[in-house]
């Protein structure tokens, strides 16, 4: 299998978006989003076999500390897999040959990453690429709403009648003051963990500016009985496949249950519109209340040399102290700001 690289901007995206196991991370609004928020540059290239054209690949060209990668996806893109787009029977183990091949040649990268959610785990192995994988858990859209409801454990149940007897009602939102009410919403959820969120608020508007103008994104915002914005979250998809990519809540109205009534929500949501199959994001245990089957996507990674792997690790552990270093000075400096406060109107009184 050969690989040939295409203009972005000549392609046929239609045509691409017609692939059975297209994701929507695979979209040019997804990949303009990445792009645009990580000063990357995108990739897609035709696949071809014995004459015939089998499919294609996307993903993105970008440098960190001057090394040239590429990511199909790559951590901190808040996207957990892209890859390939092939026609029934075609190998994803020799598209990734080819990939490979066109990564260290004409792309002149040092450092390749590839998720595909059709992949095995052998397809990596079997070229020598490390083997990671994107955690998550499924959801199965193709039940009833009450098959969905009834895979819930009971408490989770007892969340979402909660917040409906208390007043919360949910809505899709448009508005361009949704992305800061998610932001001020998200630093809250980290601060409980003593952290920051790891990415900024930027981030979501570039998201909801790409996304939103295609119907493949929903927004969804919780109100409290007084109208209040209690709690938002962030749901894009296509074609078979929705992906729960943020939630965030006030912890004063946690108590009302907003959250488990917006997954409820986004569920019943992307259910109605044809897709498939609920990706809740990532790993976390109290996804499992929701009815959901633990599911695992190969992460395969790999460099032309031995020290950049090495570096790889290292900045995801840098990255990862930085966090919690962010996290501690802000919580600092809150508890400083509420001791001035209360000494000012401790003197006022």
């Amino acid at each position: 299998m050969k690989a040939k690289l295409l203009d972005p901007a000549t392609v046929d995206w239609a045509k691409l978006d017609g692939f059975a196991d297209r994701t929507v991370f695979q979209t040019r609004e997804w990949l303009q989003f990445v792009g645009e928020t990580q000063r990357a540059r995108i990739v897609l290239c035709e696949l071809a076999e014995g004459g015939d054209k089998v499919g294609y690949f996307s993903g993105l060209v970008f440098s960190r500390l001057g090394v040239p990668m590429l990511g199909s996806s790559f951590p901190g893109w808040t996207t957990p897999y892209m890859g390939f787009n092939l026609v029934p029977g075609a190998s994803r183990k020799a598209a990734l040959a080819a990939i490979e091949d066109a990564a260290w040649g004409r792309l002149k990268c040092w450092h390749m990453e590839v998720s595909d959610p059709c992949f095995s785990f052998d397809d990596g192995k079997d070229l020598g690429f490390t083997c990671e994988a994107y955690a998550s858990y499924r959801t199965d859209l193709t039940q009833t709403e009450d098959q969905l409801l009834a895979n819930m454990d009971s408490a989770c149940r007892r969340c979402i009648r909660k917040a409906e007897k208390s007043g919360v009602t949910i809505e899709a939102a448009h508005d361009a003051a949704f992305a800061g009410e998610y932001y001020e919403q998200l630093k809250d959820v980290f601060a409980k963990q003593g952290l920051v969120p790891t990415y900024p608020v930027g981030r979501v508007r570039a998201l909801i500016k790409n996304l939103d103008p295609t119907g493949r994104l929903l927004l969804v915002r919780a109100r409290d009985r007084e109208g209040k914005c209690i709690a938002t979250g962030i749901f894009p998809g296509f074609n078979k496949i929705a992906e729960f990519w943020g939630n965030a809540s006030l912890r004063s109205t946690q108590g009302l249950r907003p959250n488990e009534a917006i997954h409820w929500y986004a569920l019943r949501y992307w259910k109605a519109r044809g897709v498939e199959i609920y990706d809740w994001g990532g790993e976390g245990k109290y996804k499992e209340k929701y009815g959901c089957i633990a599911h695992r996507v190969p992460w395969f990674t790999k460099s032309r040399f031995a020290l950049i792997s090495g570096l790889r690790g290292q900045a995801r552990k840098m990255f990862e102290r930085k966090q919690r270093l962010q996290g501690w000075l802000q919580s600092r400096r809150k508890g400083q700001n509420d001791a001035q406060n209360v000494d000012s109107d401790s003197s006022t009184s």
